[in-house]
């Protein structure tokens, strides 16, 4: 930060020399006018030697004769005056007065005089001048700036925890120090996630073992138990085998987690896809599902991440519709938006934002009684975010939330159609 702090205070010193010259040399102080009237002054005493010089003066300029006690001059004047000196001020008007001694108790005065100054031609172009020396030395510096800082931007945009923080043609910029201090802080947090994902992959490895003993205990437990016990039995196997669950889900949001896998691209029929997962996981449900579209919608894409991506979205709708799923398949041009909404409770504005978040469950009628432990959506952002697509939630007009995936045709790149 010294070196840009240094560059601005360079730039405000110059620029002030540089105006300071300028307005010198368009407005200069009129330094002509004290000569002139000091040889007018010599001239107007050597007339006023005699009266025929006196009738000179008094025809060309104001002449009268005063005392010399009936003005006060300044001492410095007046010294001169004494000396029998021509001396001259300046009256309110700025115009010329002379004061001539003429013997010891008068003095002729003469004037006032206005001298005429030459009129300054093209009005406008000094300023115009000014601002072209302040402005574009400025607005280069701050064009220098708003680049960099540009660049900066959108490499703050784009990194996250596993990509390295670089921004190209930086190296002499203001902002170098300021870059230096991002990478050494996404390093960082590039090794905190690091240490988060092993923590995670590693006890929920940790956690088969003793899930895995408990479950054959019960299991022995329950061969001798009785009915009553059996119930409760039966109740603790339920726990662990939801916990199974959780460890699963776990590595497998760990495995997506550490690092971006190679998408194999083959070319889906998102119709066709998404009327088959329709039919998987809607076999036993008395939720109605239509499915909706008016053409073709064939993607480049990695069909398994896809087909889980969709599905995640669908049972997620399928928990929590009451009577009716709307799914709308429709591709433009340029992308592909695939939509699920349902007649459920909806999500509120202000837990939105959070619901991509891994184990996030909201309250109410989204919470754990309806299943699940805060991963699928997770996974199903992540999986959007490798195709580079978007995913939103919003009002559904049928009452409850609607999911929008939408998913770029990319020319010229593994993923998209081409």
């Amino acid at each position: 930060m010294g070196k840009l702090f240094v560059s601005l205070y360079l730039y405000i010193i110059v620029s002030l020399v540089l105006v300071t010259g300028v307005i010198e040399r368009l407005w200069p102080v009129d330094e002509q006018s004290t000569p002139l009237a000091l040889e007018l002054g010599q001239n107007f005493k050597a007339l006023a030697q005699s009266p025929l010089g006196r009738q000179y003066i008094q025809s060309h300029y104001p002449m009268r004769t005063i005392d010399s006690g009936a003005i006060a001059l300044p001492v410095e004047l007046q010294t001169r005056i004494d000396n029998k000196e021509a001396v001259h001020v300046y009256d309110a008007n700025e115009h010329l007065i002379w004061y001539v001694p003429v013997g010891d108790l008068q003095l002729l005065q003469v004037g006032p005089v206005r001298l005429e100054k030459p009129e300054k031609e093209g009005f406008f172009w000094p300023y115009l001048l000014v601002l072209l020396v302040v402005g574009a030395p400025v607005g280069l510096w701050s064009f220098m700036l708003w680049r960099d800082f540009n660049k900066l931007s959108e490499a703050c945009a784009e990194v996250d925890g596993r990509r390295e923080f670089q921004v190209s043609d930086i190296g002499r910029s203001f902002l170098l120090p300021i870059t230096d201090a991002l990478q050494v802080m996404q390093r960082r947090i590039h090794s905190l996630l690091d240490a988060q994902r092993e923590l995670t992959s590693s006890v929920s490895h940790e956690f088969r073992t003793p899930l895995a003993r408990l479950k054959f205990a019960l299991a022995m437990v329950e061969q001798g138990a009785d009915e009553k016990q059996r119930k409760y039995v039966q109740s603790m196997t339920g726990d662990v085998t939801e916990l199974e669950n959780l460890v699963s889900e776990m590595l497998h949001y760990a495995r997506l987690d550490a690092q971006s896998p190679s998408l194999e691209s083959h070319l889906v029929d998102l119709n066709e896809l998404m009327e088959s997962l329709v039919d998987k996981l809607n076999f036993d449900s008395a939720i109605a599902i239509s499915v909706i579209y008016e053409q073709p919608n064939l993607y480049r894409c990695d069909p398994h991440f896809i087909s889980r991506a969709f599905q995640n979205i669908l049972g997620n709708a399928i928990k929590h519709a009451h009577n009716l799923i709307e799914v709308r398949l429709q591709a433009s041009e340029e992308q592909c938006i695939i939509s699920v909404e349902d007649d459920g409770e909806g999500i509120p504005d202000s837990k939105r934002a959070d619901i991509f978040k891994p184990f996030i469950r909201l309250d109410k009628s989204r919470d754990k009684r309806t299943g699940g432990y805060g991963l699928g959506l997770a996974i199903c952002g992540k999986i959007v975010h490798w195709h580079q697509g978007e995913i939103s939630v919003d009002d559904s007009p049928l009452g409850g939330a609607r999911f929008t995936i939408t998913l770029p045709f990319i020319k010229g790149k593994t993923l998209g159609l081409d």
